[in-house]
């Protein structure tokens, strides 16, 4: 079962669900927060992964970030990487003040790029000492830039994020471009994914395919890759070679200080958000590494 549930970071009320397979509230169980890719809500692939984990015994926590979905907070519709950072943060702390969960612990599994940004507040203190990353998403502008046609097109995005954030900041007017729209090369992501054109995918009635166009000076600039060396919390990263950049996960695998279990397997990026060949696996591995990890 799962119901709603709000968190809050700084002055901003994130809009959250909890799922528990129990009605016990006194019944504490080991805690883990999944979070999703850029852009999206707690509905889209975090809700696939917190249904599986819960009916393994697990109280999972998902949430939306501030600005997007139900939650609070403006700009909306701003990939912001510090402001993702410092929600992960308040979750955590938030979760574990929780009475029905076991003490000592709270876990973390992020799918995609909120991986990089749990990295970063774990490397910055949350109270997080479990990580788990499925089809990661560890970024630094260098690594990123082919996928935007290389520095004249990081460049072209910047420029047009010069621009948003200027009438922003003159008026408070948000820009937006589609987040998904395959072949607009203003829209976050420009090229096939079935994940979010499909209504019985990612598609779903909670998501706006909005992004705000400031928002590449944010996800251009962030540095994904520098915190591992920070982290020293058990860790594990399920990935492939036809996911992306397979070569930054196993270099932040590398540089992480506590024990890493590396699970490759097959299947494309987006095949992890909600394909059962993929789900499955990734979860199973997950339920045994939060075992052995998190407090019961």
């Amino acid at each position: 079962m799962s119901s709603p549930y709000l968190i809050i970071s700084g002055d901003t009320s994130l809009a959250a669900r909890v799922y528990r397979s129990t009605e016990d509230p006194l019944e504490r169980q080991p805690a883990v927060i999944v979070t999703g890719s850029w852009l999206t809500v707690k509905e889209q692939m975090a809700h696939t992964y917190a249904q599986q984990l819960a009916a393994r015994g697990y109280t999972v926590f998902t949430f939306d970030f501030a600005g997007f979905g139900s939650s609070g907070g403006a700009p909306r519709q701003a990939e912001i990487p510090a402001r993702k950072i410092a929600d992960i943060t308040a979750a955590a702390r938030y979760v574990s003040s929780l009475s029905f969960v076991s003490p000592g612990g709270v876990g973390y599994l992020a799918v995609c790029a909120s991986a990089q940004y749990a990295l970063a507040a774990i490397a910055g203190g949350a109270p997080i000492t479990s990580f788990a990353s499925v089809a990661g998403w560890f970024h630094d502008t260098a690594s990123v830039a082919p996928f935007y046609g290389g520095v004249d097109g990081v460049n072209l995005r910047l420029d047009r994020a010069r621009a948003a954030l200027g009438e922003y900041l003159r008026d408070g007017t948000v820009r937006t471009v589609p987040a998904y729209q395959d072949g607009n090369d203003r829209a976050g992501m420009f090229f096939e994914l079935d994940y979010y054109a499909n209504a019985d995918r990612g598609a779903v009635p909670e998501w706006r395919n909005e992004m705000a166009e400031f928002s590449w000076l944010y996800w251009l600039g962030f540095d994904g890759l520098s915190a591992a060396p920070d982290v020293g919390v058990p860790a594990l990263f399920v990935h492939g070679d036809d996911c992306v950049l397979p070569g930054n996960v196993r270099t932040v695998s590398q540089e992480l200080l506590g024990p890493v279990q590396l699970v490759w397997a097959e299947g494309s990026q987006i095949d992890f958000y909600d394909q059962p060949a993929q789900v499955g696996p990734a979860v199973e591995a997950a339920d045994a590494h939060f075992r052995r990890t998190l407090p019961r």
